[in-house]
């Protein structure tokens, strides 16, 4: 059966008064169809065949292809209105709290979350204490598919500004919410759960610098979460950097988007001190997470067999990627994983970005006189700049940070290894000189131990720092 099976049309014979608005729905048939929801829900007696207390109920196929049909149709503006007047929030708030069975719950929540992105309904969702309270506890489901429309849900209505206060506000006040998202992250082997998780918390994070403290400081307290049954289970005293690497690992081969949304949570963490901490003060020490971090920039991203055009589809991953890595370096230079001798590869990496960075740049250059009348096409290519620049930044701030470290053994190392060379040496210096003018002179000092006709060349090519020599 098709999970959302194509919605019905008021027959062309019958009267206009029936139709939804402007579309082309029946409003008799909305009107039956909520109204066996409500039946479901209540039913006059018990049925004494009914499933054992606490057993999962199975939607009747009729009814499960019905309200997939008003599910499909709640994207229409008109149909969402209707089922607004209808108060057919009121009766999904009865499905969560009678319903055993899951599909039906999921259903309810995705309809609530087709009618949440028209603004109107959203603001009046969101003002609902009660609905947003029961919303909030769908997060301790264990039904995956409920889990991810409930995500979607909340980042529909964290995307509308006029609310978003509304739900951060309400998120901070349940620390539920914070063991029920931790437990998703570190458990879940659902890819699209996963990716939608992040979002939220991506959104809570960008959106409340408190709430991400809170979170960071988290993890004393233990809540009631998802269980298979209606008894509540204790969950572990989770940490928030943990559970992000998790969930990264989970979805880094099957959804760039998702690693693109996990990086960039990892990277809002290192815009507080208190986050940088939480990250290189883990048991490891911060070394599972340099490792991961370490291994998509030097083993699967940018790699020497990608075209340079690979940088503008990566630049935001590694843009997050390089921030966290630079923070981290800047703060535990003592770790065993920030020794040179083991990061000439990332060295390597770094230098090869900028590399296909400045092939974009030209060839952004190209298309901008070639679209020179085009508006649109300007205004493109600027904002490709703007990004490619901020990654440009970051990239230099590490490399001339790891530049500064390298010792003689490291050198002759790099360039055994390939990893140093005259081009790379002047890919670097070019992107380097002249705002990272101490870290170049540096390790031009190291390399004329290392190298004297490498550093020789090098002193030739770049005049200003034989000046200085």
């Amino acid at each position: 059966m098709d999970r959302n099976p194509s919605p019905p049309c008021s027959d062309a014979e019958e009267e206009k008064g029936d139709a939804v608005g402007n579309t082309v729905y029946s409003k008799h048939w909305l009107f039956s169809v909520l109204t066996r929801l409500i039946e479901v829900i209540s039913p006059a007696e018990p049925d004494p065949a009914a499933s054992p207390e606490g057993a999962r109920a199975e939607l009747d196929e009729e009814m499960e292809n019905d309200i997939c049909k008003v599910w499909d149709m709640s994207m229409d503006e008109d149909v969402a209105l209707f089922l607004q007047e209808f108060n057919a929030p009121d009766i999904f708030m009865g499905v969560f709290a009678k319903s055993k069975c899951p599909r039906l719950t999921e259903i309810c929540v995705g309809i609530l979350g087709n009618m949440a992105c028209f603004q109107d309904i959203c603001m009046s969702i969101s003002k609902d204490e009660n609905l947003g309270q029961v919303l909030l506890q769908r997060l301790c489901d264990s039904d995956s598919p409920t889990l991810l429309e409930t995500s979607r849900l909340l980042l529909t209505c964290l995307s509308q500004p006029e609310v978003a206060n509304v739900w951060v506000e309400r998120i901070r006040e349940n620390p539920s919410v914070y063991d029920c998202v931790c437990f998703i992250m570190s458990s879940s082997t659902n890819v699209d759960l996963l990716v939608k998780v992040g979002e939220v918390v991506d959104k809570l994070f960008d959106l409340d610098e408190e709430l991400m403290l809170n979170w960071i400081k988290n993890g004393t307290c233990h809540s009631v979460g998802p269980s298979g049954d209606d008894s509540p289970e204790e969950l572990p005293d989770f940490k928030i950097v943990p559970c992000i690497l998790e969930a990264a690992k989970q979805v880094r081969s099957d959804n760039p988007e998702g690693l693109d949304v996990y990086m960039h949570i990892l990277q809002l963490l290192t815009t507080v001190d208190e986050g940088i901490q939480a990250i290189v003060q883990a048991p490891d020490g911060g070394k599972e997470t340099w490792s991961l971090l370490y291994d998509l920039v030097c083993q699967e991203l940018c790699q020497p067999d990608d075209p340079p055009i690979i940088v503008q589809e990566q630049k935001t991953v590694l843009a997050s990627i390089l921030s966290v890595l630079s923070a981290m370096f800047a703060s535990q230079t003592e770790q065993e994983y920030t020794r040179m001798r083991k990061n000439m590869p990332l060295i390597g990496s770094l230098i090869r970005i900028l590399q296909y960075m400045e092939g974009c740049g030209k060839r952004a250059d190209e298309n901008s006189k070639e679209s020179e009348q085009e508006e649109t096409g300007r205004t493109d290519v600027n904002e490709e700049d703007f990004h490619l620049k901020i990654l440009k930044d970051i990239c230099c701030e590490l490399l001339s940070n790891m530049l500064q470290e390298l010792t003689k053994e490291n050198t002759l190392e790099g360039l055994h290894q390939g990893h140093l060379n005259e081009h790379t040496c002047s890919c670097a210096f070019q992107n380097l000189l002249p705002l990272y003018f101490a870290s170049v002179e540096s390790f031009l000092e190291v390399l004329r131990e290392a190298d004297q006709t490498l550093a020789d060349n090098l002193e030739k090519r770049f005049p200003s720092l034989k000046v200085h020599t």
